[in-house]
């Protein structure tokens, strides 16, 4: 099993939801901040259709005040919403070109996706919207390096990412997360109130569950923490 490559400065985390960096990439997302690497984090949505009895007025402020929150744990400071309806994010080009315009400004080398497959970690259907956001996030990274396929975007430099690093079920990759877990956990913690929703468990119990679940070791991979990707190059 292979290490993710770490030789690059800027990445990009593109999700549907606010929560979703939290549910499995925010450990990696801790090493590499530690490392001194700038990393944003683009979300779809606001998450607002996410909280069983809080209207979406409420929600979608709450939810995204809590995703601030747990970036600023693992290290990141930008957090960019791009508005998309909750629960019915479509795949398609407005999605597409919303996400090449980001990559273009942002300029990452690695741009870090979550599980867009029809199965979810827990074995379920997946997630419309993060079929939609990640299927649409690795076209967008072809998008943002062709000049002619979105002329509206020719006010920002056409930019090609190197990698593209799917936190999902095929893994190729793996990032050793040993050091990294206790700010992984303080991210998910943020999400208080949505997990409150959740569960009649408490928040510190789920969050603990959830981050050693999805920060459990990588066959063949040496590390006692680790957080496995499928990567896709780009370029060299």
């Amino acid at each position: 099993m292979k290490q993710v490559p770490e030789d690059w400065q800027r990445g990009l985390v593109i999700v549907a939801h606010p929560d979703d960096v939290e549910f499995g990439i925010a450990a990696a997302v801790g090493r590499w901040t530690s490392q001194g690497k700038h990393i944003r984090y683009v979300l779809a949505s606001r998450g607002e259709a996410g909280i069983v009895g809080l209207p979406p007025g409420q929600a979608g402020p709450l939810r995204e005040a809590e995703e601030s929150t747990a970036a600023k744990a693992v290290g990141v400071q930008e957090v960019e919403f791009l508005g998309f309806p909750d629960g019915r994010i479509e795949q398609g080009l407005p999605l597409r070109r919303d996400l090449a315009r980001a990559i273009r400004r942002y300029r990452p080398e690695m741009v870090v996706l979550f599980n867009f497959g029809d199965i979810s970690a827990s074995g379920r259907p997946n997630s419309a919207d993060h079929r939609a956001v990640g299927r649409c996030a690795l076209d967008a990274i072809d998008d943002a390096a062709n000049e002619w396929i979105f002329p509206e975007l020719g006010g920002l430099p056409i930019w090609s990412a190197r990698w593209a690093a799917v936190a999902g079920p095929v893994v190729t990759h793996a990032v050793d997360v040993t050091e990294s877990v206790d700010a992984a956990l303080e991210s998910l913690t943020a999400h208080g109130r949505y997990l409150a929703a959740l569960s009649s468990q408490s928040v510190a119990a789920q969050a603990r569950a959830i981050v050693e679940q999805s920060t459990a070791p990588v066959e063949g991979f040496g590390a006692a923490r680790a957080v496995g990707f499928e990567l896709f190059s780009f370029r060299d």
